[in-house]
């Protein structure tokens, strides 16, 4: 989901193309998003968790049917690229809030949207309708019901997960301002963890202050979910021993002092 006032916005328009193709070219940035970070990484992903894009385009799917789709909602400067307003015009055109429901980033997920933050290129787009088997707004909105995190394994959450933090980056950025990592978190994990736990790690993230704590990085992101799955009970909880990052031993700390 782009959350409502920053993911969408801060992405939408020329003004954020323009700026990630200058500060790419002036920092070297890797093309791809999957590329190393500061606070952690992963190669690229290949295939989407449906075992992966089909290799053949002769598999019943109307290729023309397909472009034709991509170029409605491709950029004016750029027709092999869909960035937000594209992205935006799909889901109004499939029936879903972009601002708010978290199934327009699953579908990003699933066709395969890996090579740079908030776009879908038109070599995704094509290969991931392949996969899925769509080529018509009809077929997408038969996709809907399956699109729901609650059908995604642990493995394959944990997979959507990762790439919510990289879709949602800006520019070259590796790290994401701390108020949207507030709202995709609690988009993305709501019903996925204990309720209690969320929204007193959110309320956490709210009351820090300063520079050091304005922005998370992947590390951060993943941990958290991680954390979540392995420690279940914090009264045992010793941070002497701990080996999560920083944030999580200050998270239980806090935990402990303003809700035990």
């Amino acid at each position: 989901v782009f959350s409502r006032g920053t993911s969408l916005l801060v992405h939408m328009g020329k003004k954020r193309k323009a700026q990630y193709s200058l500060e790419q070219e002036k920092n070297g940035d890797p093309a791809n998003m999957w590329g190393s970070s500061s606070g952690g990484s992963s190669g690229r992903r290949k295939t989407s968790s449906k075992g992966g894009y089909a290799t053949s385009r002769s598999s019943g799917v109307n290729e023309a049917a397909v472009a034709k789709m991509f170029a409605a909602i491709a950029d004016e400067d750029d027709p092999n690229v869909a960035s937000m307003e594209g992205i935006s015009k799909l889901s109004e055109d499939i029936g879903i809030d972009p601002l708010e429901d978290i199934r327009i980033l699953v579908l990003l997920w699933k066709l395969g949207a890996n090579e740079k933050p908030a776009e879908i290129s038109k070599e995704e787009w094509t290969k991931g309708c392949v996969s899925l088997q769509v080529d018509s707004i009809s077929k997408f909105k038969a996709l809907l019901p399956s699109l729901d995190t609650g059908f995604l394994d642990r493995n394959e959450f944990k997979d959507f997960y990762k790439f919510t933090f990289q879709f949602n980056r800006e520019g070259t950025h590796r790290t994401l301002d701390k108020d949207l990592v507030k709202a995709l978190l609690q988009m993305v994990l709501k019903d996925r963890i204990n309720k209690k736990r969320l929204s007193t790690f959110v309320e956490f993230l709210g009351q820090l202050k300063g520079d050091a704590y304005s922005r998370v990085t992947l590390d951060q992101w993943t941990s958290f979910l991680e954390f979540c799955y392995e420690c279940e009970v914090l009264d045992d909880y010793d941070e002497e021993m701990s080996a999560w990052p920083v944030l999580i031993d200050e998270y239980v700390e806090y935990y402990k002092k303003n809700h035990m």
